[in-house]
């Protein structure tokens, strides 16, 4: 019989849940950065409209990120939380100096792309844990990434 932590989960299959969401957390913290970034540099003729959207998307991550850091202590575990960290554990590379518009919404959906797989991940795991509370957040993640990737590939003309 397996061994369940103070949320009725599985501890191992907590541990699996949360090392993820750690490695998740990392990806989202690089991503925001990147985005922060593209908001500040951005110049050109879309400039307003990309400066906004830039904002609006890492206002979105920060949430995100804060969301998954309390999702690993939900579990019973420690988020990952220095940039040494988030730097050496992040698939998603951190870019500079980007100014361009079209560069970095390329880099946006790259990081979508990562991003969006490794809540997938989540989602299967998180089913097999009987964990409800990931599930139902990466679910709703990925439902609402999903539609920013078909407007950044519409911007993009893709």
């Amino acid at each position: 019989m397996s061994k369940l932590n103070s949320i009725g989960l599985d501890e191992q299959l907590a541990k699996e849940l949360a090392e993820k969401l750690n490695d998740l957390l990392a990806n989202y913290s690089i991503f925001y950065m990147n985005t922060r970034g593209y908001h500040w540099n951005i110049s050109g003729d879309k400039f307003f409209e990309l400066h906004l959207k830039f904002e609006e998307l890492y206002n979105n991550l920060v949430l995100k990120i804060d969301e998954v850091a309390e999702r690993v202590l939900t579990l019973a575990h420690t988020p990952m939380h220095s940039y040494a960290d988030y730097l050496a554990t992040s698939n998603i590379a951190s870019v500079k100096n980007v100014t361009e518009g079209k560069v970095a919404i390329q880099h946006i959906l790259d990081a979508f792309t990562v991003i969006i797989t490794k809540q997938r991940d989540l989602l299967e795991l998180s089913a097999k844990a009987n964990d409800e509370g990931t599930n139902a957040l990466m679910s709703d993640y990925i439902r609402e990434q999903e539609k920013l990737v078909w407007m950044y590939r519409a911007y993009l003309g893709k």
